[in-house]
Protein backbone atom coordinates (compact mmCIF):
# COMPACT_ATOMS: atom_id res chain seq x y z
CA UNK A 1 0.00 0.00 0.00
CA UNK A 2 1.24 3.46 -0.91
CA UNK A 3 0.69 6.58 1.16
CA UNK A 4 0.01 9.93 -0.47
CA UNK A 5 0.54 13.06 1.58
CA UNK A 6 -2.46 15.39 1.49
CA UNK A 7 -2.19 19.00 2.65
CA UNK A 8 -5.52 20.62 3.58
CA UNK A 9 -5.29 24.42 3.41
CA UNK A 10 -8.36 26.11 4.86
CA UNK A 11 -8.91 28.85 7.45
CA UNK A 12 -11.86 26.94 8.96
CA UNK A 13 -10.61 24.44 11.59
CA UNK A 14 -13.85 22.46 11.27
CA UNK A 15 -13.28 21.94 7.55
CA UNK A 16 -9.72 20.73 8.12
CA UNK A 17 -10.73 18.33 10.88
CA UNK A 18 -13.69 17.08 8.85
CA UNK A 19 -11.45 16.16 5.92
CA UNK A 20 -9.05 14.38 8.27
CA UNK A 21 -11.86 12.35 9.84
CA UNK A 22 -13.30 11.33 6.46
CA UNK A 23 -9.93 10.11 5.26
CA UNK A 24 -8.80 8.47 8.49
CA UNK A 25 -9.70 4.93 7.40
CA UNK A 26 -10.12 5.62 3.70
CA UNK A 27 -8.10 3.74 1.07
CA UNK A 28 -8.33 3.61 -2.71
CA UNK A 29 -8.01 0.49 -4.85
CA UNK A 30 -6.39 1.36 -8.18
CA UNK A 31 -6.37 -1.62 -10.57
CA UNK A 32 -4.67 0.49 -13.27
CA UNK A 33 -1.51 0.71 -11.17
CA UNK A 34 -2.09 -2.50 -9.20
CA UNK A 35 -1.85 -0.74 -5.88
CA UNK A 36 -3.84 0.50 -2.89
CA UNK A 37 -3.60 4.08 -1.71
CA UNK A 38 -4.18 5.75 1.65
CA UNK A 39 -3.83 9.43 2.59
CA UNK A 40 -1.74 11.00 5.33
CA UNK A 41 -3.34 14.38 6.15
CA UNK A 42 -1.47 17.56 7.15
CA UNK A 43 -3.28 20.81 7.98
CA UNK A 44 -2.54 24.48 7.37
CA UNK A 45 -4.78 27.40 8.36
CA UNK A 46 -3.05 30.14 6.39
CA UNK A 47 -1.33 30.53 3.06
CA UNK A 48 1.94 31.33 4.82
CA UNK A 49 1.81 28.11 6.86
CA UNK A 50 0.94 26.15 3.72
CA UNK A 51 3.91 27.55 1.78
CA UNK A 52 6.25 26.71 4.65
CA UNK A 53 4.99 23.09 4.71
CA UNK A 54 5.23 22.82 0.92
CA UNK A 55 8.81 24.09 1.01
CA UNK A 56 9.85 21.74 3.81
CA UNK A 57 8.01 18.55 2.86
CA UNK A 58 6.17 18.85 -0.46
CA UNK A 59 2.82 17.02 -0.37
CA UNK A 60 1.44 14.91 -3.20
CA UNK A 61 -2.02 16.52 -3.21
CA UNK A 62 -3.21 19.90 -1.90
CA UNK A 63 -6.84 20.53 -1.00
CA UNK A 64 -6.75 24.31 -1.27
CA UNK A 65 -9.33 26.89 -0.15
CA UNK A 66 -9.88 29.62 -2.75
CA UNK A 67 -10.39 32.36 -0.13
CA UNK A 68 -7.78 32.71 2.60
CA UNK A 69 -6.73 35.54 4.92
CA UNK A 70 -3.64 37.30 3.56
CA UNK A 71 -2.37 35.48 0.49
CA UNK A 72 -5.14 33.81 -1.51
CA UNK A 73 -5.44 30.22 -2.64
CA UNK A 74 -4.59 31.38 -6.18
CA UNK A 75 -1.31 32.83 -4.89
CA UNK A 76 -0.38 29.43 -3.45
CA UNK A 77 -1.54 27.67 -6.60
CA UNK A 78 0.68 29.85 -8.79
CA UNK A 79 3.64 29.18 -6.50
CA UNK A 80 3.03 25.43 -6.66
CA UNK A 81 2.56 25.43 -10.43
CA UNK A 82 5.88 27.17 -11.08
CA UNK A 83 8.21 24.62 -9.50
CA UNK A 84 6.28 21.75 -7.92
CA UNK A 85 4.88 18.47 -9.17
CA UNK A 86 1.85 18.66 -6.90
CA UNK A 87 -1.79 17.97 -7.71
CA UNK A 88 -4.11 20.74 -6.47
CA UNK A 89 -7.87 20.56 -5.86
CA UNK A 90 -9.41 23.99 -5.28
CA UNK A 91 -12.33 24.32 -2.83
CA UNK A 92 -14.55 27.35 -2.35
CA UNK A 93 -17.91 28.45 -1.00
CA UNK A 94 -18.09 31.11 -3.73
CA UNK A 95 -18.47 28.89 -6.75
CA UNK A 96 -18.49 30.64 -10.09
CA UNK A 97 -17.43 29.87 -13.63
CA UNK A 98 -14.92 32.70 -13.46
CA UNK A 99 -13.30 31.26 -10.32
CA UNK A 100 -13.10 27.79 -11.87
CA UNK A 101 -11.49 29.18 -15.04
CA UNK A 102 -8.94 31.17 -13.04
CA UNK A 103 -8.06 28.13 -10.92
CA UNK A 104 -7.72 25.86 -13.94
CA UNK A 105 -5.56 28.36 -15.81
CA UNK A 106 -3.32 28.62 -12.75
CA UNK A 107 -2.78 24.86 -12.75
CA UNK A 108 -5.56 23.38 -10.58
CA UNK A 109 -6.36 19.75 -11.34
CA UNK A 110 -9.94 19.84 -9.99
CA UNK A 111 -12.48 22.16 -8.40
CA UNK A 112 -14.93 21.43 -5.56
CA UNK A 113 -17.74 23.56 -4.14
CA UNK A 114 -18.39 23.90 -0.41
CA UNK A 115 -20.16 22.30 1.26
CA UNK A 116 -19.21 18.92 -0.21
CA UNK A 117 -20.16 15.51 1.07
CA UNK A 118 -17.67 12.85 2.27
CA UNK A 119 -18.47 10.81 -0.84
CA UNK A 120 -17.73 13.78 -3.10
CA UNK A 121 -14.39 14.23 -1.33
CA UNK A 122 -13.52 10.54 -1.70
CA UNK A 123 -14.44 10.54 -5.39
CA UNK A 124 -12.31 13.63 -6.05
CA UNK A 125 -9.33 12.15 -4.21
CA UNK A 126 -9.72 8.75 -5.89
CA UNK A 127 -9.58 10.51 -9.27
CA UNK A 128 -6.60 12.63 -8.19
CA UNK A 129 -4.70 9.61 -6.84
CA UNK A 130 -5.23 7.67 -10.06
CA UNK A 131 -4.09 10.62 -12.17
CA UNK A 132 -1.04 11.20 -9.98
CA UNK A 133 0.14 7.60 -9.94
CA UNK A 134 -0.44 7.07 -13.65
CA UNK A 135 1.56 10.23 -14.37
CA UNK A 136 4.38 8.97 -12.14
CA UNK A 137 4.26 5.59 -13.85
CA UNK A 138 4.47 7.29 -17.25
CA UNK A 139 7.50 9.30 -16.11
CA UNK A 140 9.18 6.14 -14.82
CA UNK A 141 8.53 4.36 -18.10
CA UNK A 142 9.85 7.33 -20.07
CA UNK A 143 12.98 7.40 -17.93
CA UNK A 144 13.41 3.65 -18.33
CA UNK A 145 12.99 4.06 -22.09
CA UNK A 146 15.69 6.74 -22.15
CA UNK A 147 18.00 4.56 -20.06
CA UNK A 148 17.45 1.50 -22.26
CA UNK A 149 17.97 3.57 -25.42
CA UNK A 150 21.21 4.98 -24.00
CA UNK A 151 22.47 1.53 -23.03
CA UNK A 152 21.48 0.10 -26.40
CA UNK A 153 23.26 2.86 -28.33
CA UNK A 154 26.32 2.54 -26.08
CA UNK A 155 26.55 -1.21 -26.67
CA UNK A 156 25.93 -0.82 -30.39
CA UNK A 157 28.63 1.84 -30.64
CA UNK A 158 31.01 -0.46 -28.77
CA UNK A 159 30.19 -3.38 -31.09
CA UNK A 160 30.78 -1.26 -34.22
CA UNK A 161 33.82 0.67 -33.00
CA UNK A 162 36.29 -2.23 -33.22
CA UNK A 163 35.47 -3.47 -36.75
CA UNK A 164 35.26 0.06 -38.15
CA UNK A 165 38.61 0.90 -36.58
CA UNK A 166 40.18 -2.28 -37.98
CA UNK A 167 38.87 -1.64 -41.49
CA UNK A 168 39.97 1.98 -41.36
CA UNK A 169 43.46 0.92 -40.29
CA UNK A 170 43.75 -1.71 -43.03
CA UNK A 171 42.55 0.68 -45.74
CA UNK A 172 44.95 3.39 -44.60
CA UNK A 173 47.86 0.95 -44.88
CA UNK A 174 46.69 -0.19 -48.32
CA UNK A 175 46.22 3.39 -49.50
CA UNK A 176 49.69 4.49 -48.36
CA UNK A 177 51.40 1.25 -49.40
CA UNK A 178 53.20 1.56 -46.09
CA UNK A 179 54.34 -2.07 -45.90
CA UNK A 180 56.00 -2.25 -49.29
CA UNK A 181 54.91 -4.10 -52.39
CA UNK A 182 53.91 -7.47 -50.92
CA UNK A 183 50.53 -7.96 -52.63
CA UNK A 184 49.79 -11.09 -50.58
CA UNK A 185 49.86 -9.04 -47.37
CA UNK A 186 47.53 -6.45 -48.87
CA UNK A 187 45.20 -9.20 -50.07
CA UNK A 188 45.11 -10.57 -46.53
CA UNK A 189 44.14 -7.13 -45.20
CA UNK A 190 41.37 -6.87 -47.78
CA UNK A 191 40.09 -10.31 -46.77
CA UNK A 192 40.10 -9.32 -43.10
CA UNK A 193 38.23 -6.10 -43.98
CA UNK A 194 35.58 -8.08 -45.86
CA UNK A 195 35.19 -10.42 -42.87
CA UNK A 196 34.70 -7.41 -40.60
CA UNK A 197 32.14 -5.96 -43.01
CA UNK A 198 30.29 -9.30 -43.04
CA UNK A 199 30.18 -9.13 -39.25
CA UNK A 200 28.72 -5.62 -39.30
CA UNK A 201 26.21 -6.67 -41.94
CA UNK A 202 25.13 -9.58 -39.72
CA UNK A 203 24.80 -7.22 -36.76
CA UNK A 204 22.60 -4.84 -38.76
CA UNK A 205 20.39 -7.65 -40.06
CA UNK A 206 20.05 -9.12 -36.56
CA UNK A 207 19.08 -5.69 -35.23
CA UNK A 208 16.45 -5.37 -37.94
CA UNK A 209 15.07 -8.82 -37.09
CA UNK A 210 15.01 -7.97 -33.39
CA UNK A 211 13.34 -4.60 -33.98
CA UNK A 212 10.64 -6.08 -36.23
CA UNK A 213 9.88 -8.84 -33.73
CA UNK A 214 9.71 -6.56 -30.67
CA UNK A 215 7.77 -3.78 -32.41
CA UNK A 216 5.19 -6.16 -33.85
CA UNK A 217 5.71 -4.59 -37.29
CA UNK A 218 6.92 -7.78 -38.91
CA UNK A 219 4.17 -9.10 -41.15
CA UNK A 220 3.69 -12.75 -40.28
CA UNK A 221 2.50 -15.15 -42.97
CA UNK A 222 1.44 -18.54 -41.64
CA UNK A 223 1.62 -21.56 -43.93
CA UNK A 224 2.14 -25.30 -43.57
CA UNK A 225 5.89 -25.81 -43.37
CA UNK A 226 7.89 -29.03 -43.64
CA UNK A 227 10.31 -28.46 -40.79
CA UNK A 228 13.04 -30.88 -41.88
CA UNK A 229 13.03 -29.50 -45.44
CA UNK A 230 13.47 -26.02 -44.01
CA UNK A 231 16.37 -27.24 -41.85
CA UNK A 232 18.03 -28.70 -44.95
CA UNK A 233 17.64 -25.37 -46.78
CA UNK A 234 19.37 -23.57 -43.93
CA UNK A 235 22.17 -26.14 -43.84
CA UNK A 236 23.01 -25.38 -47.49
CA UNK A 237 23.93 -21.81 -46.54
CA UNK A 238 26.60 -23.03 -44.11
CA UNK A 239 28.18 -25.83 -46.15
CA UNK A 240 31.06 -23.62 -47.48
CA UNK A 241 31.98 -22.46 -43.96
CA UNK A 242 31.68 -26.01 -42.61
CA UNK A 243 33.93 -27.41 -45.38
CA UNK A 244 36.66 -24.92 -44.49
CA UNK A 245 36.87 -26.55 -41.04
CA UNK A 246 36.10 -30.08 -42.23
CA UNK A 247 32.85 -30.06 -40.21
CA UNK A 248 30.08 -32.45 -41.21
CA UNK A 249 26.43 -31.38 -40.91
CA UNK A 250 23.60 -33.89 -40.87
CA UNK A 251 19.84 -33.57 -40.43
CA UNK A 252 17.68 -36.19 -38.72
CA UNK A 253 13.97 -36.61 -38.13
CA UNK A 254 10.56 -37.23 -39.60
CA UNK A 255 10.47 -36.19 -43.25
CA UNK A 256 6.70 -35.76 -43.05
CA UNK A 257 6.69 -33.47 -39.99
CA UNK A 258 4.78 -30.27 -40.80
CA UNK A 259 3.65 -27.34 -38.69
CA UNK A 260 1.80 -24.09 -39.23
CA UNK A 261 4.33 -21.31 -38.92
CA UNK A 262 5.85 -18.23 -40.50
CA UNK A 263 8.51 -19.71 -42.76
CA UNK A 264 10.93 -16.81 -42.33
CA UNK A 265 10.78 -17.10 -38.53
CA UNK A 266 11.77 -20.76 -38.59
CA UNK A 267 14.58 -19.91 -41.01
CA UNK A 268 15.89 -17.31 -38.56
CA UNK A 269 15.88 -19.92 -35.77
CA UNK A 270 17.70 -22.52 -37.87
CA UNK A 271 20.18 -20.01 -39.30
CA UNK A 272 21.20 -18.66 -35.90
CA UNK A 273 21.58 -22.07 -34.27
CA UNK A 274 23.44 -23.68 -37.19
CA UNK A 275 25.68 -20.63 -37.58
CA UNK A 276 26.74 -20.88 -33.92
CA UNK A 277 27.19 -24.65 -34.17
CA UNK A 278 29.64 -24.18 -37.07
CA UNK A 279 31.45 -21.10 -35.73
CA UNK A 280 32.09 -22.52 -32.28
CA UNK A 281 32.95 -26.02 -33.48
CA UNK A 282 36.41 -27.47 -33.92
CA UNK A 283 38.15 -28.73 -37.03
CA UNK A 284 36.86 -32.17 -37.98
CA UNK A 285 33.77 -31.77 -35.79
CA UNK A 286 30.13 -32.36 -36.58
CA UNK A 287 26.73 -30.70 -36.28
CA UNK A 288 23.55 -32.74 -35.89
CA UNK A 289 20.15 -31.16 -36.45
CA UNK A 290 17.21 -33.22 -35.25
CA UNK A 291 13.53 -32.43 -35.76
CA UNK A 292 10.82 -34.37 -33.93
CA UNK A 293 7.48 -33.81 -32.22
CA UNK A 294 5.92 -34.36 -28.84
CA UNK A 295 2.14 -33.93 -28.60
CA UNK A 296 1.43 -30.41 -29.90
CA UNK A 297 5.07 -29.33 -29.86
CA UNK A 298 7.74 -29.50 -32.53
CA UNK A 299 11.23 -29.91 -31.11
CA UNK A 300 14.33 -28.62 -32.91
CA UNK A 301 17.68 -29.79 -31.57
CA UNK A 302 21.04 -28.52 -32.83
CA UNK A 303 24.04 -30.28 -31.31
CA UNK A 304 27.71 -29.62 -32.01
CA UNK A 305 31.05 -31.08 -30.95
CA UNK A 306 32.60 -27.69 -30.36
CA UNK A 307 34.43 -25.85 -27.62
CA UNK A 308 31.45 -25.84 -25.26
CA UNK A 309 30.37 -23.26 -22.70
CA UNK A 310 31.44 -23.08 -19.06
CA UNK A 311 28.55 -23.46 -16.56
CA UNK A 312 29.14 -19.97 -15.12
CA UNK A 313 28.73 -18.49 -18.61
CA UNK A 314 25.29 -19.94 -19.27
CA UNK A 315 23.42 -17.30 -17.25
CA UNK A 316 22.38 -14.46 -19.50
CA UNK A 317 23.31 -16.39 -22.65
CA UNK A 318 19.98 -15.38 -24.25
CA UNK A 319 20.28 -11.70 -23.37
CA UNK A 320 20.97 -9.14 -26.09
CA UNK A 321 24.61 -8.50 -27.04
CA UNK A 322 25.79 -11.42 -24.92
CA UNK A 323 28.92 -13.11 -26.24
CA UNK A 324 31.19 -15.63 -24.56
CA UNK A 325 34.62 -14.04 -24.22
CA UNK A 326 37.58 -16.40 -24.07
CA UNK A 327 40.84 -17.11 -25.87
CA UNK A 328 38.97 -19.67 -28.01
CA UNK A 329 36.33 -17.17 -29.16
CA UNK A 330 38.33 -13.95 -29.52
CA UNK A 331 38.65 -14.35 -33.31
CA UNK A 332 35.04 -15.46 -33.84
CA UNK A 333 32.82 -12.63 -35.04
CA UNK A 334 29.18 -12.32 -34.01
CA UNK A 335 26.51 -9.79 -33.13
CA UNK A 336 25.58 -11.22 -29.72
CA UNK A 337 21.92 -11.00 -30.77
CA UNK A 338 21.23 -14.36 -32.40
CA UNK A 339 20.23 -16.33 -29.31
CA UNK A 340 18.05 -13.52 -27.94
CA UNK A 341 16.22 -13.51 -31.29
CA UNK A 342 15.76 -17.29 -31.11
CA UNK A 343 14.31 -16.95 -27.61
CA UNK A 344 11.88 -14.21 -28.65
CA UNK A 345 10.72 -16.20 -31.68
CA UNK A 346 10.21 -19.32 -29.57
CA UNK A 347 8.02 -17.34 -27.18
CA UNK A 348 5.82 -16.28 -30.12
CA UNK A 349 4.98 -19.98 -30.53
CA UNK A 350 4.36 -20.50 -26.80
CA UNK A 351 7.67 -22.34 -26.73
CA UNK A 352 11.09 -22.04 -25.20
CA UNK A 353 14.79 -22.58 -25.86
CA UNK A 354 17.17 -24.54 -23.62
CA UNK A 355 20.91 -25.12 -23.69
CA UNK A 356 23.11 -27.92 -22.38
CA UNK A 357 26.87 -27.65 -22.73
CA UNK A 358 30.14 -29.16 -21.58
CA UNK A 359 33.54 -27.57 -22.06
CA UNK A 360 35.62 -29.21 -24.80
CA UNK A 361 32.76 -31.63 -25.55
CA UNK A 362 30.03 -29.59 -27.23
CA UNK A 363 26.77 -27.70 -26.94
CA UNK A 364 23.16 -28.63 -27.62
CA UNK A 365 20.37 -26.12 -28.13
CA UNK A 366 16.77 -27.34 -27.99
CA UNK A 367 13.88 -25.20 -29.21
CA UNK A 368 10.27 -26.24 -28.66
CA UNK A 369 7.48 -24.62 -30.68
CA UNK A 370 3.77 -25.17 -30.37
CA UNK A 371 2.61 -26.46 -33.75
CA UNK A 372 -0.96 -25.28 -33.18
CA UNK A 373 -1.57 -22.08 -35.18
CA UNK A 374 -3.91 -20.71 -32.50
CA UNK A 375 -1.12 -20.82 -29.92
CA UNK A 376 1.17 -18.58 -31.97
CA UNK A 377 1.01 -15.01 -30.77
CA UNK A 378 0.14 -12.92 -33.78
CA UNK A 379 1.99 -9.71 -32.99
CA UNK A 380 2.03 -8.37 -36.50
Amino acid sequence: MQTLNLLVVDDEPGMRLGVQRVLQDFSVELPDVEDQIRFEVTQAGTAEDALAIIEATPPDVVLLDYKLPGLSGLDILEEISVSRNILTIMITAYASLDAAIKATKSGAYDFMTKPFTPDELRIALRKAARHLLLARQARRLAEEKRRVRFEFISVLAHELKAPIGAIQGYLQIIKNRSIGDDQQTYDHMLSRSLIRLDGMHKLIMDLLDLTRIESGQKRREFTRVNVLDLAAESVESFIPAAKEQNISIETHGDLSLNMTADRSELQIIFNNLISNAVKYNRSGGRVDITVDSDDDFVRITVADTGIGIAPDKLDGLFEEFTRIRSKETRDILGSGLGLSIVKKLASLYSGQVRVASELNVGTTFTVTLNSNRNSAKNEA
